[in-house]
């Protein structure tokens, strides 16, 4: 009679008991790489979701941050922003190997999940890695490795599934203030990112738009939830890493500065009037290629946050015509020195920001080149 009761409650209890336990042989996790400082890409981290499937004895990592090297035409298609990103997958301990090598960082969340959304999770990853599904057209802020992941459980757990904030209430922080944090130390590059960086990238970012970084990803899905269940463990750290180094000389403002003495110096000493020519010819030319090369970036190219670059008002490509000619081009300088007031204008407005550290030495150059030229021919018509 006992056997009977108690193999009756057993049946009652089942779904009870089932619905408490992951009958899922599947654990899932997020992983999250910290900044790296060898290659461009590597200061803004890396992210991907690890899969360990203990009734077959795998432990695989997918990864959205693939490319092919050895792809025809691959710088071009790179700075056309047409090249193609991919899904792949490899096991957990090739894909830390790079980063125990070069000393970073690496944390990891346990995703509590049941049997079913971790299954659900899983499929959606294997229909990625069809070759119809896995190729994506790679975009630094809106389609990345970690969008990618960011976007996955929303689209699995529909309306119940919402991240936790990431940024601090009522902050008001830009695409670009975010990327020049993470280029702390790559000055150059910081600096020519900023130029052909358009002013689509100077809008204020909501919660979901930061985690385009794998670190703010991570802090969403530290308080993420579905319905009342909290998603993410606690964040383990599975590499130490090393210190953050530091921020260095910031050759790009040096260089400004060289260029900045030079052409005063020029321009102002008498004695050195052959290097203002010099300087003026120099400064004119390198202004209009960087002129042109922003126009195909905004033209030419899918970049989108290449679009809409208004630093094209004092980088003007037309500067090319008057690199070499000293006259009669007053009214032109007369013109630029108003479209440099301008630029500065939009960015006190906050509707596209200046590189100003590095900048300003170079647009002080060509205020006083402009200024020389306009008064050299007033003095020449006053004569």
């Amino acid at each position: 009679m006992k056997r009977s009761i108690l193999f009756l409650l057993m049946v009652l209890l089942a779904p009870a008991i089932k619905a408490q336990t992951d009958s899922s042989q599947l654990r899932i996790s997020l992983l999250t790489i910290g900044p790296g400082h060898e290659e461009i890409y590597e200061p803004f981290g890396h992210t991907a979701i690890r899969i360990i499937d203990t009734l077959n004895g795998t432990d695989l990592v997918y990864n959205y941050g693939t490319f092919s090297y050895g792809e025809p035409n691959f710088e071009l298609k790179f700075m056309q922003g047409k090249l193609l990103y991919y899904i792949s997958v490899s096991s957990f301990n090739g894909f830390m190997d790079e980063y125990v090598e070069s000393g970073r960082k690496a944390e990891e969340q346990v995703l509590q999940l049941g049997g079913k959304e971790k299954e659900e999770i899983y499929a959606f990853l294997q229909y990625n890695l069809q070759p119809g599904q896995k190729y994506y057209k790679y975009d630094f802020f809106f389609d990345n490795c970690a969008t990618r992941i960011r976007d996955i459980f929303p689209k699995v757990f529909g309306e119940a599934f919402r991240y936790g904030p990431t940024l601090p209430p009522g902050a008001k922080i830009s695409f670009r203030d975010i990327i020049n944090q993470y280029l702390y130390r790559e000055h150059f590059e910081r600096f020519g990112i900023n130029l052909l960086l358009g002013s689509r990238i100077d809008r204020y970012m909501s919660d979901e738009d930061v985690m385009f970084l794998p670190d703010y990803l991570r802090d969403g899905m530290a308080n993420a939830m579905t319905g009342t269940q909290k998603v993410a463990g606690p964040t383990e750290v599975l590499l130490e890493g090393g210190a953050p180094p530091p921020a260095g000389v910031n050759g790009g403002f040096v260089a400004m500065i060289i260029v900045l003495v030079l052409t005063a110096a020029g321009l102002m000493v008498r004695r050195l009037h052959s290097l203002g020519r010099v300087m003026q010819a120099l400064v004119m030319l390198v202004n209009g290629l960087l002129g042109c090369l922003m126009l195909v970036m905004w033209f030419g190219t899918d970049h989108q946050a290449c679009q809409e670059n208004l630093n094209i008002l004092w980088a003007l490509p037309t500067s090319l015509l008057i690199a070499f000619r000293r006259k009669r081009v007053e009214k032109y300088a007369f013109i630029a020195m108003i479209l440099l007031f301008v630029s500065f204008l939009l960015h006190l407005l906050g509707i596209q920001k200046l590189p100003l550290t590095e900048l300003w030495p170079w647009l002080l150059s060509l205020l006083l080149i402009y200024g020389t030229i306009y008064r050299n021919a007033k003095k020449e018509d006053a004569a």
